[in-house]
């Protein structure tokens, strides 16, 4: 039960201390399947995507990511879920939405000079090592292969039906 023995609802179930980030990587594929990376200052390539709001569904939270960092725009309907990868790496539980689209409108162009240096197009065979871990578990789940690019600890739990046509060579 929510409530204390008053009735009152209880404030950790009020409000509850923060135990998890969730999240949302989003592979934009262009018309010859390469798929847009973003590269940190940190050196490491990344995807569009970021902090899923406060009831916002995991596909309106990658359709606003995607336009915020590069200025690409996508309706929210465009956006496929493939799968949900669950990690614990550094301590926190990362809760990350491996998702889809193809035929966002517009030219990338770094929106957030702070975290990003440049977007580059990359066809599957020549995707850098340096990935995001996040980043690196998303495309795992879009182009499952024979190593893993992401974390061995890594749980994916895919929920779409068919992505046979993304998955494939």
């Amino acid at each position: 039960m929510n409530t204390d023995e008053h009735g009152a609802e209880r404030p950790d179930r009020a409000r509850p201390t923060p135990q998890s980030l969730t999240g949302v990587g989003l592979a934009v594929l262009d018309r010859t399947g390469r798929v847009l990376l973003g590269l940190g200052h940190d050196g490491k390539w990344e995807l569009p995507g970021g902090k899923v709001d406060a009831g916002e569904d995991f596909e309106t939270a990658a359709a606003r990511e995607l336009t915020e960092e590069t200025g690409l725009v996508v309706p929210a309907t465009a956006v496929r879920i493939l799968a949900v990868a669950v990690d614990g790496l550094r301590g926190l539980t990362r809760v990350t939405a491996a998702a889809v689209t193809e035929g966002a409108v517009g030219a990338p162009r770094v929106t957030e000079p702070d975290k990003i240096v440049r977007w580059e197009w990359f066809a599957r065979e020549e995707l850098p090592s340096a990935l995001f871990s996040p980043t690196a578990s998303v495309l795992d789940c879009l182009w499952p292969g024979t190593t893993p690019r992401g974390a061995a600890d890594v749980r994916r739990y895919r929920v779409a039906g068919d992505v046979a046509q993304i998955t494939s060579p």
